[in-house]
């Protein structure tokens, strides 16, 4: 018979335990040290993550991108005088950008590299995927089915009012919501998001801890507390043209389908539709009449190939979502409404309709119509615009 090798268990652990811990510890120390790389090289200026992605491959350790200096990134081609001297110049104030990264959980604020774990799975697949993201709140779920809602900053009532009632009532069956926090169309499916009680997510094309535009600040807060806010430029990096087509990739990057609700033929919002596309997200569009210029990018989507919708209902079967009750676009059930308060609903529509328009149909003197609207907006069916217009609300 064999014989049976001791019990060592105990004190084998105790002197293997010290080496496991020791190389833990350098594999954290040396991902640290990554992050904080990662996090320096979206401070130097005019870097995209293309660029990024072929000096990390020619490098072949992020640590080892650093050592290296702008005139040799210039004579290998990856730099151009310019950005060179910019290299060069974030190397001296490395300390100052370091203080900074250390200081971001004091401010509520995340940074995120495409190295993590909790990297959203959805950018990673991009070709010009943020090598970091600045996030406060959450980031989406990504087993949770997610739609971009985008559209004219100058829309209608009528647009504010379709999107936010898309992005209510999807939200209420679990659909997360996410755009880019501008004013109109993305603020209005934000805002239904929230109505609905689910989660909504805002893109920004600026640094994290500047809310653009500004009369959504209070919108930036509300979403911080159900859905999360994410960036991936710099802290303090105003709000510049140029920045928003670019993010406009991570919008239909982390979503998988993108509803387009009012754009003019030519629009940023088709930006966001162009990169859907390459990525291989759905789209859909709300149709527009066809003398309204501000719907004509809607329209030509339709024509080429788009989903027209109609309903929440209609996205939710896209996005194999199952619902048990059918979902549309619908005016408010008027039961409960006095016979004079329905004579003054059935004369206005989506669109605003002036005072004296709203009188003159239905009749009645003017003080009274004045007091049946304020009931009627009380009760939430419709809602008073400048100038005296008045709409439904859906």
């Amino acid at each position: 018979m064999g014989r049976e090798e001791p019990d060592r268990g105990p004190a084998c652990r105790e002197i293997a335990d010290p080496g496991e811990a020791a190389a833990d510890e350098r594999h954290k120390k040396k991902r640290e040290r990554e992050r904080e790389i990662l996090y320096w090289l979206l401070q130097v200026p005019s870097l995209g993550p293309v660029t990024i992605g072929k000096m990390r491959r020619y490098a072949g350790d992020i640590t080892a991108l650093y050592n290296i200096e702008g005139t040799q990134w210039r004579e290998l081609g990856l730099l151009k005088e310019g950005q060179a001297s910019c290299w060069d110049q974030a190397k001296k104030n490395i300390r100052k950008i370091m203080e900074e990264y250390h200081s971001l959980d004091d401010r509520g604020i995340r940074f995120i590299t495409i190295l993590d774990e909790d990297y959203p799975d959805r950018l990673k697949v991009l070709a010009d995927a943020p090598i970091g993201l600045y996030v406060k709140g959450r980031l989406p779920k990504e087993e949770r089915p997610t739609l971009a809602i985008i559209g004219s900053r100058n829309a209608t009532r009528y647009g504010l009012e379709v999107a936010r009632c898309f992005g209510r009532e999807l939200a209420r069956e679990g659909v997360q919501i996410v755009s880019g926090l501008a004013a109109g169309i993305d603020g209005a499916g934000h805002q239904g998001a929230l109505e609905g009680r689910g989660r909504t997510f805002g893109v920004l094309g600026c640094g994290i801890n500047i809310c653009y535009p500004r009369e959504n600040y209070l919108l930036y807060e509300k979403m911080l507390a159900e859905g999360g806010i994410l960036s991936e430029y710099p802290l303090g990096e105003p709000p510049q043209a140029k920045n928003f087509p670019i993010r406009n990739r991570i919008i239909s990057g982390l979503s998988d389908g993108i509803l387009v609700v009012e754009a003019r033929e030519k629009s940023g919002s088709l930006i966001t539709v162009g990169s859907g596309l390459e990525q291989g997200k759905g789209i859909f569009a709300i149709p527009g009449r066809i003398t309204d210029p501000g719907s004509a990018g809607c329209d030509r989507l339709i024509q080429e190939g788009a989903a027209l919708v109609s309903s929440p209902g209609d996205i939710l079967e896209e996005l194999g979502v199952k619902c048990e009750k059918k979902l549309t676009i619908r005016e408010k059930n008027e039961k409960g409404l006095a016979k004079r308060e329905k004579m003054v609903y059935s004369f206005i529509d989506l669109q605003p309709k002036h005072l004296d328009e709203i009188v003159s149909q239905s009749g009645l003197p003017l003080s009274e119509c004045m007091m049946i609207l304020l009931d009627l907006e009380l009760k939430g069916f419709v809602v008073r615009t400048g100038g005296n217009h008045y709409e439904k609300k859906l």
